[in-house]
């Protein structure tokens, strides 16, 4: 019998500063490419085994019914890796687009398999993602099963991850599951209540906490 190959070794750390050496040394072992905004990288149902990697930009992930009505999962900027629930050789759970020009790494689930028998730590890093990521879904879907419309964007408007990001009003109903003329009428009423202020680019900022139910 053979011995078993010995993992290759990891390729050296390339030149993308705003990725830590571990996510350098896998972005080694894939191909960079160039994105505009609303081009659609993964879709929903297909068949794949390549992983982006996030080096500028961001990228939304979402699934749409029969009426096209999205709902939005997740966006992931740099340092951020999506595609990987499709490692398992299942169709693809989500579709994944573009939201600004984004620059990605393409990674084939060959490739990832290689740079994990190179340096298996990185298989930690990947489980702990896949949890984290489980974990964020499990929450959105408690939110849409026990909370009205007004407690599902309560909940958004206080995330401290998002108070920095300018989320339109079709993003919100994106991300909550409704429609956008709903998410108007809510934020012009807190508006209108004196709880929020529209700020620089787009950005809502709280004046006052606001009410648990309107």
């Amino acid at each position: 019998m053979s011995p078993a190959a010995a993992p290759s070794p990891a390729p050296p750390a390339a030149d993308w500063p705003g990725l830590p050496p571990l996510l350098q040394r896998l972005a080694a072992r894939g191909v960079e490419r160039s994105y505009r905004k609303g081009t659609l990288l993964i879709e929903e149902g297909s068949q794949g085994d390549t992983l982006y990697l996030v080096l500028t930009g961001q990228l939304r992930v979402f699934s749409c019914d029969h009426r096209g009505r999205e709902i939005t999962y997740g966006v992931y900027g740099a340092g951020e890796y999506v595609g990987e629930m499709s490692l398992d050789g299942g169709p693809r759970s989500a579709s994944v687009i573009t939201e600004s020009p984004c620059r990605c790494v393409l990674l084939t689930r060959a490739s990832l398999l290689e740079h994990i028998r190179a340096e298996p730590e990185f298989a930690l890093e990947l489980i702990s993602k896949i949890i984290q990521r489980a974990r964020a879904a499990t929450l959105s879907t408690k939110q849409l099963a026990l909370n009205d419309v007004y407690g599902r964007l309560k909940h958004l408007l206080e995330d401290p991850e998002l108070a920095h990001q300018r989320l339109t009003h079709q993003a919100m109903a994106q991300r909550l599951g409704c429609s956008r003329e709903m998410i108007s009428k809510l934020i012009k009423d807190l508006e209108l209540g004196g709880y929020l202020v529209k700020a620089e680019r787009g950005r809502y900022e709280r004046v006052r906490n606001l009410p648990a139910r309107w």
